[in-house]
């Protein structure tokens, strides 16, 4: 017979089970702990697996191949090369209907100069050979092809006549020359452009272009030589910039980022301490928004309010700023009385991310990074739409107030649904806080058919910077402002320089002081709406903006 427990050991065995189940519990809750870690540090590896190894696009598609060795081979699988431009009409006589003319690709630009080459038969070949009459012209078969002239190197003489008169010592004359850029510069006007453009706009360093520059007519200019004329540049261009940055000021909506750079020398910092440029650009510039685009870049030692609030002083109120969901924005936005815009780039981004750091076989339309992914593709697609039909402000309005609110609506209730349900580390809970945060500016754009919906053509804008930072760092802080100078001069079809006749207004800095290169009454800027045509036509001008830096 089984001998029953004394209460005492009765009390003493529920003691020690709760007590094991108390260490049950909290050894449960240290696994989930270990887990949960477990699961943030193995998202973390794959985060950083992919920045290092896999494609930085964020396109689903998976038709994306490497195009640096293989873009002909990738590319011409399935294509054909362009042939001769052939001169139609658009409707084709065929007996008894008329067909149109089926669409091709597109023909080439008008304002390019044309070289007429004529095939003519030989004599003894313009005999009929019915009746042996002589065959007279009726007509031409045009063809067009494009063509491309190599680059050449010439040296420009300058003859300054000189004139005295024949009776007297008291007349010498010398004839003027035009004024420079550079005033005594061995670059010419067409030369310095090319020398800025390569730099900052095809990412072509000095030394490249000096090899080049050798090979093409055996011209020995060292690096030095293009270096002191990149600096002169970027001073003689001043009161361009400033005249750039008051149109950028009066546009209705104006885009904001920065990018970092590293600068080696500069007095009071490390050399691994990280600088930024800063860049600002408008689609549209001027008060109407119908000016052309302007992009503008300044350098800072750093990315806090106190440095980015003087690069937005002059904004003008009552417009709107599109940027990302970085602080410093918020107080420029709120000083200057503007529309805060949010990006959704970034907010897709974040669940990209998220979606892209789990392993392949999880990768499917069920998660919920994937989910809100394809949400915001629908409203990409409503801009798609948009943008195909031409639609104006109004009719854009209409159209998302129509089909782009439902599916914001979608969002905010996925968002809320699961927002303090993820893990708020990780990178899911990142994306649905980032949302969250940011929700009052992503849900803007849909108020007034000229916001945009994201702020890509600020990114866009960086990418020649970010090009040419590869492989190459400011050497002082000096030399950062230049490059932010002249990349406002380095991207075609922006702005214009002109010649204009003695008398007329100038531009000047701000400060009202003279600028060389720019001296009273021969030269201005003029941005006017037909920029890209009168550019196509100039020769020698300095090539469109690109960007900005302050004077200090």
């Amino acid at each position: 017979m089984v001998q029953q427990p004394s209460s005492a050991e009765f009390l003493a065995l529920q003691q020690a089970l709760e007590q094991a189940q108390r260490t049950v519990e909290t050894l449960r809750g240290e696994l989930r702990m270990t887990q949960a870690e477990r699961d943030l540090l193995k998202e973390r590896l794959n985060q950083f697996k992919r920045q290092l190894f896999a494609a930085k696009s964020e396109a689903s598609s998976q038709q994306q191949r490497d195009m640096f060795f293989n873009e002909a081979e990738s590319l011409g699988a399935h294509a054909e090369p362009a042939r001769e431009e052939v001169e139609a009409e658009d409707v084709i006589e065929v007996a008894h209907y008329q067909r149109k003319k089926k669409p091709g690709r597109r023909p080439l630009d008008a304002a390019l100069p044309r070289e007429v080459i004529r095939h003519e038969l030989p004599e003894d070949q313009r005999v009929c050979p019915h009746d042996g009459a002589e065959l007279r012209e009726i007509g031409v078969e045009a063809s067009e092809q494009l063509d491309i002239i190599p680059q050449q190197v010439r040296v420009i003489r300058h003859e300054r006549v000189k004139y005295a008169c024949p009776c007297c010592d008291g007349a010498l004359r010398l004839a003027p020359k035009p004024a420079q850029i550079i005033p005594k510069g061995l670059l010419s006007e067409g030369a310095v452009a090319w020398v800025v453009t390569a730099k900052y706009l095809d990412g072509l360093p000095l030394y490249r272009q000096s090899v080049l520059l050798g090979r093409f007519g055996g011209t020995d200019l060292s690096r030095s030589t293009l270096s002191a004329t990149v600096v002169r540049v970027g001073q003689a261009v001043q009161p361009v910039i400033n005249l750039m940055r008051d149109h950028l000021l009066d546009a209705p909506v104006v885009h904001g980022d920065e990018t970092e750079l590293q600068v080696l020398k500069e007095a009071g910092r490390k050399a691994q301490t990280k600088s930024y440029m800063w860049v600002q650009m408008s689609e549209g510039s001027c008060a109407d928004g119908t000016g052309p685009p302007i992009r503008l870049f300044a350098y800072a030692p750093g990315r806090s309010t106190a440095l980015a609030q003087p690069l937005y002083a002059g904004l003008r109120g009552g417009g709107a700023l599109m940027t990302d969901g970085y602080e410093p924005y918020n107080a420029i936005a709120q000083t200057h009385g503007l529309v805060h815009l949010g990006c959704w780039a970034h907010a897709r981004r974040y669940f990209n991310d998220a979606l892209q750091a789990l392993p392949k076989d999880r990768r499917g339309p069920d998660q919920l990074s994937a989910r809100f992914i394809d949400l915001i593709g629908q409203l990409y697609r409503v801009e798609a739409q948009a943008k195909e039909r031409g639609l104006g402000v109004q009719e854009r309005h209409q159209l998302r107030q129509r089909d782009s609110v439902p599916v914001l609506t979608e969002i905010k209730a996925l968002l809320v649904s699961h927002l303090h349900g993820v893990l708020p580390a990780s990178l899911l809970g990142k994306a649905l806080h980032y949302l969250s945060a940011q929700w009052s500016k992503l849900t803007r754009y849909v108020e007034d058919g000229r916001y945009p919906i994201d702020n890509n053509p600020c990114e866009n804008a960086i990418r020649p910077f970010v090009v040419g930072r590869r492989y190459v760092q400011s050497v002082i802080m000096r030399s950062c402002r230049q490059p932010a100078l002249l990349y406002a001069v380095s991207c075609r079809w922006r702005v214009r320089i002109i010649k204009v006749p003695a008398g007329t207004s100038t531009v000047r800095p701000s400060d009202g002081t003279a600028c060389a290169g720019f001296p009273e009454g021969r030269w201005r800027l003029a941005l006017a709406p037909s920029w890209r045509d009168q550019l196509r036509r100039s020769r020698g001008s300095l090539p469109g903006s690109r960007v900005r830096a302050i004077t200090q």
